[in-house]
């Protein structure tokens, strides 16, 4: 019941990156001014993507209320999480193919945000495909926000990766979506989470 009544935000950051992601600040702080800093949820995620999943069902246990915000690798977790958990997801430059583009990443990685180094194993890749989604079972819980100036991945495998979801298409733009200032009001709105209705469901369905 606390639950429904108390919609939380869980981002979910992409790799190498961690919750010092610049778009996890700029919600966490967006709430926090209005009251609503205990909503919001950005676990480090583990090198492992199974592990990686696992904890975010363990310590978060994501339901129907809730909305799981994914960014770039963290996209491609939240779409099997909604689809396990029957929650919303807002997808920010998801990977779609991530086995395939990571194929080259394995080995030492350093963090983006700090000095830290992890290792990248070569099995963490059949991990990944192993939480591959074919498409989204109920596309009006997701929200697909893309950039045609994406640098890393391109946006047409997202556009057609998440056929028949709310997307919103930027012109320009860039991996990382530095304007996503421009964009916390419309992430919260689908959440329920908006500066009108806190809480909220009335605007989860957009186009």
């Amino acid at each position: 019941m606390d639950r429904v009544a108390s919609p939380r935000l869980i981002y979910l950051h992409g790799f190498r990156s961690s919750p010092q992601s610049f778009k996890a600040r700029l919600l966490a702080a967006r709430l926090a001014g209005r009251g609503l800093g205990a909503r919001f949820a950005c676990p480090q995620l583990p090198a492992s993507p199974a592990t990686a999943v696992d904890l975010v069902l363990r310590e978060l246990a994501p339901g129907p209320a809730d909305t799981l915000v994914g960014s770039s690798l963290g996209g491609y977790y939240a779409t099997w999480l909604a689809e396990r958990c029957g929650c919303r997801a807002v997808l920010l430059n998801p990977a779609i193919f991530p086995a395939r583009d990571l194929a080259a990443h394995t080995g030492a990685q350093r963090m983006y945000h700090s000095d830290d180094e992890f290792v990248f194993e070569p099995r963490y890749l059949d991990e990944l495909a192993r939480l591959e989604v074919a498409a989204p079972s109920r596309p009006e819980r997701y929200l697909l926000i893309a950039a045609r100036g994406d640098e890393l991945l391109d946006w047409r495998e997202m556009v057609a990766k998440y056929h028949g979801v709310p997307t919103v298409l930027l012109e320009g733009g860039d991996h990382g979506l530095s304007d996503f200032a421009g964009l916390v009001g419309r992430v919260l709105d689908f959440a329920g989470l908006g500066d009108d209705e806190p809480g909220s469901d009335s605007k989860t369905e957009q186009t």
